[in-house]
């Protein structure tokens, strides 16, 4: 007989069959039935009747459905009516199985048949009993414990998705009802915030017949939360699937560890990040040499490491009474000149309690203020809304106070307030090295200046200029200087040196030099004359160590005709106003107290032209050497304006901005400048 092509007759009764068949229906252990187009059984051994609970007789021209519902089996009656469905619907086999009301399990197999005869189609049905031994039971009994042990709840569902079967243990965690939880309910135990991407992945999973894992929120019965991970798989019969099962696993034990690992790594890259930068604030802070620069350095870092608007710091003035604000971008809101102790700011109380003070919001400025008046005035004419101040200490004693403030409202954390008080204890020193560098710099400088001239003499038919800016990397008087003035012959004399080192010792030597050359121009002005008697002085009153350079020269305003000796000293510049600048051609001797034959140039200097003397600051630094400064210097002449050459102090400040542009200034800068200017036929001398 095939499944394809025939059936047996309609309702044979069993006596017309062949005794082989007879035996074959009545007592092999496989049930056989044979449903017709109305699916009603038409022939049925009693192997599969006694599966559905009842005999060949009652089960004859009844449904599946019908017998086990006479049998008291509700839930296997849908199961087979659905069976039955399912076969009509695909024209395919489809498999089931059943757990008879002895509890024996059976492996149900259904599949269409024709009718060649009249090609009615019909459904047979096939039972084979599932061998499950005690064996097997213990281990689905084991897997159940093990599942239960790790906090694992079973859970299965029909092949559109929809629960079916009840969960107990599921229904214990959410306190759901059967009803609830069955269909689609137990999606409404989940957070609100879970529940439509869980819906989503489900549904995707039962649509695309794949796995399905995520994890989400659980509504416990308490009504806390609890976090759990879904997994499920589909079971298939065929192509088709035919149920889902899978397991829930309590996981919030893993994530609350997980959540809490995550905070301790944030707050270690936290750590570590302001590590980083409370030591870029050092190196910062280390390079500042004046107040000023501390407070930039320090609104930089306040604006990288805690995200403040605005950066100020408050200083104590000597009598202690006052703070005056030094701010990056202007203390806009508070007194300009300073304000006393008492004044209502977080600064003023900060240095006055020598604690840090905090205010979130103008509200809690105000009960820190006890709603001083200022405090409103602040609000309104600024935009911070958050503020934080720390006491700057040095010996125990306050010099003042690290302020920040925000453009919203903010709280600081507690570990944002240790890095505070560190950044303000960088400061305090930082502050206090400032004070005493731009003290004692500003005492170099003033007795570098009154070793200078304090002004040039003004001689007929010349014009003299000098240009002198100390380097910003000492607080020691350097060994620069210049000097001019005329002679009794009606010539002028000029000269620029530098003296070995720094401090008093320099400064000693480059005053004697200055005098002696001066004495010795009065008496015997040509420039060798004067460079040998130099080295005599300098080899009876001066060290060996103290080496001195210097350009010394003689014009004559009437003739132009300049004499000049260089005792290892950078060549004088020419800038000549119809031709290009050039170097005067001279090989330098040696320093002063190095015996040598002085040499003397002599030149000739067309009206209009300037010749400039400098120091190497001018030309040599960290970055360029002496050569490649020289060529620079000439580049950067040429390309000097026309108004620019014409007026000789001009040019020294030309000269000066453009050849430190781009590099850090790292010695004193000194020039001296002489000008033949342009005059008429009728002048005099």
């Amino acid at each position: 007989m095939s499944a394809e092509t025939s059936i047996p007759p309609p309702r044979i009764s069993v006596a017309e069959l062949p005794d082989a068949v007879k035996s074959l229906l009545t007592d092999a252990p496989i049930g056989f039935a044979l449903l017709g187009p109305d699916d009603v059984f038409v022939s049925i051994n009693p192997r599969l009747a006694t599966v559905f609970g009842s005999t060949p007789a009652r089960c004859l021209g009844r449904t599946p459905a019908q017998a086990l519902a006479e049998a008291g089996d509700e839930a296997g009656a849908r199961a087979q009516r659905t069976s039955v469905a399912r076969v009509r619907e695909s024209g395919h086999a489809v498999r089931d199985r059943h757990r008879a009301s002895s509890g024996q399990a059976w492996d149900l197999t259904w599949f269409p048949v024709n009718d060649p005869a009249n090609g009615d189609e019909h459904i047979a049905l096939i039972a084979a009993r599932d061998h499950e031994d005690a064996d097997s039971r213990r281990q689905e009994q084991r897997l159940r414990a093990l599942l239960q042990t790790g906090n694992q709840i079973v859970w299965s569902a029909g092949p559109g998705g929809d629960v079916r079967e009840d969960c107990p243990q599921w229904r214990a965690v959410t306190g759901q009802s059967p009803d609830d939880y069955l269909g689609r309910g137990w999606l409404d135990a989940l957070h609100p915030d879970d529940r439509n991407r869980v819906e989503r992945a489900w549904d995707d999973a039962v649509l695309d017949v794949t796995p399905f894992d995520t994890m989400f929120r659980v509504r416990t019965r308490a009504g806390g939360y609890v976090h759990y991970r879904a997994r499920a798989n589909p079971v298939m019969d065929g192509a088709e699937t035919a149920e889902w099962v899978g397991t829930l696993a309590d996981i919030t034990t893993e994530r609350e560890a997980d959540e809490l690992r995550q905070r301790l790594n944030q707050q270690l890259s936290e750590a570590a990040m302001r590590t980083a930068r409370l030591q870029k604030a050092t190196s910062d802070l280390a390079e500042a040499l004046t107040a000023d620069e501390v407070v930039q350095a320090m609104s930089e870092i306040g604006r990288s490491g805690v995200g403040a608007d605005h950066t100020s710091v408050a200083l104590l003035d000597r009598d202690r009474l006052r703070l005056r604000m030094l701010s990056a971008d202007g203390c806009v809101g508070l007194p300009e000149r300073g304000f006393a102790l008492d004044y209502p700011d977080v600064a003023a109380r900060a240095v006055a309690d020598r604690a840090p003070r905090l205010a979130a919001s103008p509200a809690e400025l105000g009960e820190l203020m006890e709603h001083a008046p200022e405090v409103e005035s602040l609000v309104e004419r600024t935009g911070e809304r958050a503020w934080v101040a720390l006491p700057m200490m040095a010996a125990g004693r306050p010099i003042g106070a690290l302020r920040f403030s925000f453009d919203a409202q903010r709280e600081v954390t507690d570990e944002e307030r240790v890095f505070l008080e560190a950044l303000a204890g960088q400061c305090a020193l930082a502050i206090g090295r400032a004070i005493v560098y731009e003290r004692e710099h500003g005492t170099a400088e003033e007795l570098q200046r009154s070793l200078l001239p304090e002004e040039l003499p003004e001689v007929r038919g010349v014009r003299l200029a000098a240009y002198y800016r100390s380097g910003s990397q000492h607080v020691q008087v350097g060994g620069d200087w210049y000097d001019a003035f005329p002679l009794p012959d009606g010539r002028v004399a000029g000269v620029l040196g530098d003296v070995m080192g720094k401090g008093i010792p320099a400064a000693a030597g480059m005053s004697r030099i200055r005098n002696a050359l001066r004495a010795l121009a009065f008496s015997m002005p040509e420039p060798a004359d004067v460079l040998t008697g130099l080295d005599r002085m300098f080899t009876a009153t001066e060290g060996m160590d103290q080496v001195t350079t210097l350009v010394y020269f003689v014009l004559d305003p009437v003739t132009g005709q300049l004499d000049l000796s260089n005792a290892g000293h950078l060549p004088p510049l020419v800038v000549a106003g119809n031709a290009g600048p050039s170097l005067l051609d001279t090989e330098p001797d040696t320093p002063l107290g190095v015996s040598s034959t002085r040499g003397h140039h002599k030149f000739f200097v067309q009206p209009g032209n300037t010749v400039a003397l400098y120091s190497d600051g001018l030309v040599e630094n960290r970055k360029r050497s002496v050569d490649a400064g020289l060529d620079e210097l000439l580049r950067r002449a040429s390309q000097a304006q026309p108004e620019v050459v014409g007026d000789p102090q001009q040019m020294l400040e030309y000269l000066v901005e453009s050849m430190l542009e781009g590099y850090e200034q790292d010695d004193d800068v000194t020039l001296l400048a002489v000008q033949l200017p342009v005059i008429d036929s009728g002048s005099e001398r």
